[in-house]
């Protein structure tokens, strides 16, 4: 099996952007009963859900900024290449949060010793 990380994009903050559009609270429950079922639809291939991300940096040779990035959360995913792991991401709830939703997913290299 192989690693994967999945980093989840979007243009602001999740709960900002869930208030722009006037979300309640039963839609937001809604949207986490979505990610609930995608996460049981994965089984033992997602060993690590993730979680939001709350506070992001850039780090460079000048310092650290605030990351203007839009990462919003990871997963980390275990299948045997990466067709396996998109197919595993199909239909993933973040998806239909927004038109700006975007996920990248990144085949971990396996190290020597690791």
């Amino acid at each position: 099996m192989s690693k994967f990380i999945v980093i989840y994009h979007v243009r602001a903050p999740y709960m900002q952007m869930m208030q722009e559009m006037g979300a309640t609270q039963e839609d937001m429950q809604g949207q986490m009963q979505a990610w609930m079922e995608w996460a049981g639809r994965c089984g033992d291939g997602l060993p690590e859900m993730g979680g939001p991300m709350v506070e992001n940096l850039k780090l460079t040779n000048e310092g650290s900024f605030p990351s203007d990035k839009g990462v919003v959360g990871y997963s980390i995913l275990e299948a045997a290449d990466m067709a396996a792991a998109q197919a595993m991401l199909e239909g993933h709830p973040h998806l239909g949060l927004d038109p700006s939703c975007e996920i990248e997913v990144h085949q971990v290299m396996q190290m020597p010793g690791g």
